[in-house]
């Protein structure tokens, strides 16, 4: 069994004969439908934007690694958020290599993943002393308000009456079959990825428009300019031109400024 009581496993000395290898993948999907990867992206995407430039990361479906010499002992979180940690991409993630666990973890959960996910993933989440441990059933399968979450409170998990995160500061509350994530400092919401790229697409059309307007500005000032310039060389043609004639006038005996 993957799941192993971390009491038992944290006084097991690890193999020193051989090198451990701990493997980042098992070549299992991300999740088991189209529903639950959109929930997991729309999860990751919105907490990195929110927690980007502090010292915290946030990964989705990466082998989770509590017992050190013991690559078997390991679970995969569809997204756990872990602070005070030198951000940055991991192959897979050491509790003993880094020094803290996950606080939050979110199971992206369904009919086919129920019993896992509230027996042996939830004693294994409380164990290892994860803060938070949120479950969300986008299709409604098994949790009718799709959204339920756990708190740890003296060692044990009770449930989280008000869908707030302690920890991420955040109110959860959820939008057809995405998890919305609400700041409570003030009360913006985390956008979305598909919101992000519609701000981002605002933003090069703006950026477009500024630069179409610049170049039309760069236009007519050149026109000016060479408007200028035109007017110049008439003034000099013209003041050429009257002195021109003023030398055939001496020619002539004619003074031109009498």
């Amino acid at each position: 069994m993957a799941f192993r009581n971390l009491a038992m496993t944290s006084v097991i000395s690890p193999p020193q004969s051989t090198e451990v290898f701990y493997p980042s993948s098992d070549g299992e999907p991300l999740a088991e439908t189209s529903v639950h990867i959109d929930a997991i992206i729309n999860a990751v995407v919105a907490l990195r934007q929110y927690l980007s430039g502090q010292q915290a990361i946030v990964l989705a479906d990466q082998f989770l690694y509590y017992a050190q010499g013991y690559p078997k002992l390991r679970v995969a979180p569809d997204v756990m958020v872990i602070f005070d940690v030198t951000p940055g991409p991991r192959d897979n993630y050491k509790t003993w290599e880094e020094g803290q666990v996950p606080v939050v973890i979110f199971e992206m959960t369904s009919a086919g993943t129920k019993d896992q996910d509230q027996t042996l993933k939830r004693t294994l989440y409380e164990q290892l002393e994860v803060q938070e441990y949120w479950l969300f059933d986008p299709r409604g399968e098994w949790i009718p308000e799709k959204l339920r979450g756990y708190r740890l409170r003296n060692e044990r998990y009770e449930p989280i009456t008000d869908s707030r995160s302690q920890p991420l500061q955040l109110r959860l509350q959820v939008e057809e079959q995405l998890i919305g994530f609400y700041r409570e400092d003030t009360g913006e919401k985390l956008p979305t990825p598909n919101e992000l790229v519609q701000a981002l697409q605002r933003e090069i059309a703006a950026r477009q428009q500024m630069e179409q307007e610049l170049e039309q500005e760069r236009q007519r000032a050149e026109q000016e300019h060479q408007r200028a310039e035109q007017e110049r060389q008439r003034a000099e043609q013209a003041e050429s031109q009257v002195a021109q004639l003023q030398e055939r006038l001496r020619a002539l005996g004619i003074d031109p400024d009498s």
